[in-house]
């Protein structure tokens, strides 16, 4: 009896193939449609009339129309004019991020390592606020900044603080309404990284006579880059460029770029200097954020 280890192969059987190009088929393509012409409509097409409209004669005005003249200049007299404030968003931008980072971390760690039973509930807690509306948000913190709030008046209070101590309409409110309501944005990818980590890792780094500090610098820290370097961009970028903080919780002192933008096209009509800026913002964006990337060392992000 033979064995069924030496069993002869009939010399007609061949293996099958998988026919990768029979299994994809116009199916995968096909699924691609709605979202390409999505994008497409909304997104490549304004991004192409943005750009257009940034190279407009600047003396043109909406009643009359805009001719394309290809007025370079538009770009250089935009950044003479509005320069210090590009300056001032990219600083309050990140000076929310900061304060993101430093209030994100602490509680992402708590909720990915000490949470417990109560992690899904403390994840609910983190989103809760997007239940309700931006605006709404905002102004609640205009109401609690504002001279006769709890804040201020609690803070008058004491010996070492002025009477005439005033929040609201200063930087540090734009700042705090920036902070706040991204905040959710950058605990939410600190915690996917910090919540895949192998709490393991920590016990043995303290085997190896690791202090806490070098445990956290040589460990945590290294493997929550990801988060870091996500959680740093989604803040940064839609803080840079957003408007209703400093309409609400700021002073013509405290203008940021967005404000001057949304200024530009709805009340002055000057549509080539706020598509030039608007240009200028996403191009320098972009820019930052690819050296930012390169730098943290996680390209494989974008």
């Amino acid at each position: 009896m033979t064995a069924l280890g030496h069993l002869p192969t009939p010399a007609n059987t061949v293996a099958p193939e998988r026919d990768e190009g029979h299994r994809r088929g116009p199916a995968g393509y096909l699924l691609m449609i709605p979202g390409t012409v999505w994008l497409a409509l909304f997104f490549v097409l304004p991004t192409v009339t943005l750009a257009a409209s940034s190279l407009y004669d600047p003396s043109g005005s909406l009643l009359n129309g805009y001719q394309m003249t290809w007025h370079w200049q538009n770009y250089t007299e935009a950044l003479r004019e509005y320069a210090p404030i590009f300056l001032r968003s990219f600083l309050y931008a990140f000076a929310a991020t900061v304060v993101c980072l430093l209030l994100g971390f602490p509680l992402a760690y708590a909720i990915a390592f000490k949470a417990g039973r109560w992690k899904n509930l403390m994840l609910v807690a983190v989103i809760a606020p997007f239940f309700t509306s931006f605006l709404v948000r905002t102004l609640s913190w205009k109401f609690l900044l504002s001279d006769n709030g709890f804040i201020v008046q609690t803070l008058s209070s004491l010996p070492a603080v002025p009477d005439d101590l005033r929040l609201l309409a200063t930087p540090f409110a734009v700042i705090t309404g920036l902070a706040y309501n991204f905040l959710p944005f950058m605990v939410l990818p600190l915690y996917a990284s910090l919540e895949k980590m192998d709490p393991r890792l920590l016990e043995a780094a303290g085997d190896l006579y690791a202090s806490p500090v070098n445990g956290f610098l040589r460990v945590t820290l290294p493997l929550a880059m990801p988060g870091v370097v996500a959680g740093t961009l989604l803040t940064f970028i839609p803080a840079a460029g957003d408007f209703i903080n400093d309409e609400l919780l700021g002073n013509p002192r405290t203008r940021m770029i967005g404000n001057t933008i949304q200024q530009l096209f709805l009340q002055a009509g000057d549509v080539a200097t706020a598509s030039a800026l608007s240009v200028t913002m996403m191009v320098v964006i972009v820019l930052m954020v690819l050296v930012y990337v390169r730098k943290a060392g996680t390209e494989d992000l974008v």
